[in-house]
């Protein structure tokens, strides 16, 4: 069973790669938004960050590189953009997997929509793993290979194990960067 799961996984990255139309990476710029009941919390790490007021954002710098690959037809305009990507931010590293809709506004410029599949590695006791976001975000054609983007990626996921309306962490990027095509 282990040589069969490891030739299907070869053949995946072989496909993945074949497939893959782009590299993109630039700066990313993280935020994770701390709400906090006093009365309610059962975390530490909830009242650690949120002691003074019921909610707190704090904010890191990190980095992003990935890939994209063949935009996949729906329409004239609209496109699947499928995407793998490695964020880096202090202790917030995550893989990404967002499904993105490419609409073509203008011969050079998009708007890019979809969701965004986290998976934050190394994460503390009490913290989820999995961050579900909804990814907003433009991007412009500077030529055939090369490309400029912007996007907000907008933590939907309540992070913490146990939370609730009351007790929260949501994960946010805003990732500015370049890419390009092969």
């Amino acid at each position: 069973m282990k040589k069969l799961n490891s030739i299907f996984v070869v053949l995946l990255i072989s496909l993945l790669f074949q497939s893959c139309a782009a590299v993109r990476g630039g700066a990313n710029f993280g935020s994770d938004r701390y709400k906090y009941n006093s009365s309610s919390s059962r975390s530490p790490e909830i009242k650690e960050k949120a002691v003074a007021s019921n909610t707190t954002t704090s904010s890191e710098t990190g980095f992003y590189v990935g890939l994209f690959f063949t935009d996949i037809p729906i329409t004239d305009e609209l496109e699947l953009q499928p995407e793998v990507n490695f964020v880096a931010i202090k202790d917030l590293n995550q893989i990404q997997a967002p499904v993105l809709v490419k609409y073509n506004v203008a011969e050079s410029f998009n708007i890019l929509a979809g969701p965004n599949f986290g998976f934050l590695l190394d994460t503390s006791e009490g913290i989820k793993s999995f961050n579900l976001a909804l990814d907003l975000g433009v991007s412009y054609d500077l030529s055939e290979d090369f490309l400029i983007e912007a996007r907000y990626d907008f933590g939907l996921t309540n992070l913490l194990e146990n939370g609730d309306g009351d007790n929260s962490i949501k994960l946010s990027n805003f990732q500015v960067g370049i890419g390009y095509r092969f």
